[in-house]
């Protein structure tokens, strides 16, 4: 059993040389599944680049509800919904607080649609968009054999981190987050643990300060949850070139495979 992890984008909110964060995730029953919608239209852009396209995903996590992270969701929708006359709506799942975002950014980007609280609707009447709103650890069924849940994250109002379980493989995400002890119980069992870091050590109280990660965190969060894999991502502008830093600093506190995501970047992780 096997899941595909696709980097769409694995910049910070300030990069300039990466897109945005975003994953795709597609998992051995057919599941296909996107974490977070980046900015812009950085998914769709990303997908076309690999041969792949938005029609195929029908489910979106979103984490918070920061730009970099949010805002390409109505480029999302929007391909989405082109692609089909008659598929189903894009699921969005996310927190209420999430949610309530996602409805006002596609009130102001999507004027010809019908926006309301339960998802986005076309000038047809066709339902383009469903809102999904998840608790905290309740486990929701989105595939034949697939499940997912989202953990409090140390970011801002309603951010979250997900894990995606299908067929026995287990893969933890994060999301933009300080340390955060959850991530340790939540990985337990799991095979990959997808983790942001903003800088290094050194300049901790600047990534504290920002409400972010260093690679020191995500070495430890992964030696403490007992992972076989690390990957770092959501890097700054100044570790673009050479994220090696990162990696060896968090090779200090775990040490299982370690390494930094960039754009475009596919992997198969297996049971």
């Amino acid at each position: 059993m096997t899941l595909r992890i696709t980097f769409l984008g694995t910049g910070a909110g300030g990069s300039i040389h990466r897109g945005h964060t975003a994953i795709a995730v597609e998992c051995s029953d057919g599941t296909r599944v996107l974490l977070d919608a980046s900015s812009g239209n950085t998914v769709t852009r990303s997908l076309a680049q690999l041969g792949m396209t938005v029609a195929d995903f029908h489910q979106v996590l979103l984490s918070h509800t920061h730009a970099d992270h949010m805002s390409g969701l109505p480029s999302v929708q929007l391909v989405h919904t082109r692609s089909s006359d008659d598929g189903p709506p894009l699921a969005v799942y996310g927190p209420d607080e999430v949610l309530e975002q996602a409805e006002g950014l596609c009130r102001i980007l999507s004027p010809g649609l019908t926006v309301n609280r339960g998802g986005v609707m076309s000038a047809e009447g066709r339902q383009v968009m469903r809102w999904d709103p998840v608790r905290v650890g309740e486990r929701a069924q989105i595939g034949e054999s697939t499940f997912t849940f989202c953990f409090p994250a140390d970011h801002i109002l309603g951010a979250v981190g997900w894990v995606i379980e299908s067929d026995g493989v287990r893969v933890v995400f994060s999301g933009d987050t300080r340390f955060n002890s959850t991530i340790a119980e939540v990985g337990k069992g799991a095979r990959l643990l997808i983790h942001e870091a903003y800088s290094l050590d050194c300049d901790r109280e600047l990534a504290i300060g920002a409400a972010h990660s260093t690679a020191g965190d995500a070495g430890r969060s992964a030696g403490k949850a007992g992972v076989d894999e690390l990957i770092i991502t959501h890097i700054t502008n100044p570790f673009h070139e050479n994220t090696q830093p990162l990696v060896d600093e968090a090779r200090q506190y775990f040490p299982g495979a370690v390494s930094a995501a960039f754009d475009l970047q596919q992997l198969t992780v297996d049971s």
